[in-house]
């Protein structure tokens, strides 16, 4: 059997019918955003279409990116894991959905921190300063470590994924089904994501460098840390009754969606004993680039032509959080008030008010702006096609049209 047809098989006892909707720090100052001006834009050679961009990215490193992990996905454990899983079909507790988008993912946004980590060890190359080097296997121009690296990555990404499905018990309301489904699937989210953990876990120990575990840890830390402080202001944000400013965005977006791409592009530099002056650039490549990334998802309710599939939106994503800083915060509660409607906010109309602000202009310039300071960090490494890669990676989250 294919590992398609494994993968399609695992998606039919997920109850999977399609790909779900899935959208997806150093920031200065509102006046930065606006004289970020200088955009490197993409050359006409550069494809500028996400899934083209990842289907070249692929061919680069050697596999499919989406091919990572299935040493753990389709394991004994995890297989019947998937069987307990299939038991929430029909309910709808959000470790379903995630579940479903580990097998169709059409934008391949599950797989991307893995796959830069490959690009970026083939990009770096061998450092021609150790010899101790010599002996690793290398595969396509990518150290076996590194490679195990992308997939711990991937791993914690999925592990914290899962997680973050976890329903607070306390806040269901009749229309969420019955208590014992949402309870019964909490278990399963904590029992699947601590074995994917458990995993990333003995693959970093397999690893032996101490500086790749402390790096790591770090980063599952920061990630703990930010959703932590994501799930709490966007508790607040989205009751309207407080909002959380750029400085608290920029700490939580960092902690929550960089911290572990920039740590672990570090890491692989390490693995193949680069000095700290590349293990900061591949770092710095990582944070931006994820920060336009993660802009560039807060910015997809705002500019798609069709909107009906994005009725709500985070009232703390960064076109928001942009707009009430231009605004202040009277002006925005006004607005606030003005798009309430029989006592529920209506969207659609908070929608339109924004987009005639400058919240999601300011956005696309802040993305671009990351994307500039992640272009800025690869000329660090030399010319080759896994540079060109993730370059143009960057170019096709910062393309707004």
């Amino acid at each position: 059997m294919s590992l398609r047809q494994l993968l399609l098989r695992l998606s039919g006892y997920l109850g999977a019918s399609g790909p779900p909707n899935r959208q997806w720090w150093c920031f200065r100052s509102l006046d930065t955003i606006s004289s970020v001006g200088s955009w490197r834009g993409r050359s006409s050679r550069s494809p500028a279409h996400w899934n083209q961009v990842v289907s070249e990215a692929e061919k680069i490193v050697g596999y499919p990116a989406s091919f990572m992990s299935l040493r753990c996905l389709l394991s004994d454990e995890l297989s019947n894991i998937a069987m307990q899983v299939r038991k929430l079909v029909g309910t709808q507790h959000p470790l379903l959905t995630t579940a479903r988008a580990l097998v169709h993912d059409s934008r391949h946004n599950l797989q991307l921190r893995g796959l830069v980590v490959l690009l970026i060890s083939k990009a770096a190359g061998p450092s021609a300063g150790h010899s101790s080097c010599q002996n690793y296997d290398m595969v396509s121009g990518i150290y076996s470590c590194q490679r195990s690296l992308a997939e711990i990555t991937e791993l914690i990404h999925t592990a914290l994924l899962v997680h973050r499905g976890i329903v607070n018990l306390n806040e269901l309301q009749s229309a969420d089904g019955p208590l014992k489904d949402m309870q019964f699937g909490n278990k399963i989210a904590i029992l699947s994501g601590d074995f994917l953990l458990a995993n990333a876990c003995n693959g970093l120990a397999l690893l032996q460098n101490t500086k790749v575990v402390e790096l790591l840890a770090s980063a599952l830390m920061d990630l703990v840390h930010g959703v932590y402080q994501e799930n709490s202001a966007s508790t607040k944000g989205n009751s309207i009754t407080d909002d959380i400013g750029m400085s608290t965005w920029k700490e939580q977006t960092f902690l929550s969606h960089c911290a572990l791409l920039a740590k672990s592009c570090q890491a692989a530099m390490e693995l193949a004993k680069h000095d700290a002056a590349i293990q900061d650039m591949a770092f710095q490549y990582g944070k931006h680039m994820a920060m336009s990334h993660k802009i560039n998802s807060d910015l997809q309710p705002f500019i798609k032509d069709k909107t009906s599939d994005s009725k709500t939106f985070n009232l703390n994503s960064a076109p928001v959080v942009l707009h009430q800083e231009f605004l202040g915060r009277d002006v925005w509660m006004k607005q606030i008030g003005e798009a309430q409607e029989k006592g529920r906010l209506n969207y659609s109309k908070l929608r339109e008010t924004i987009k005639a602000g400058k919240g999601v202009t300011s956005a696309i310039d802040l993305c671009r702006y990351h994307g500039n300071k992640a272009l800025a960090a690869l000329e660090s490494f030399p010319p080759s096609e896994a540079r060109s890669a993730l370059e143009n990676i960057v170019f096709a989250v910062t393309r707004f049209s």
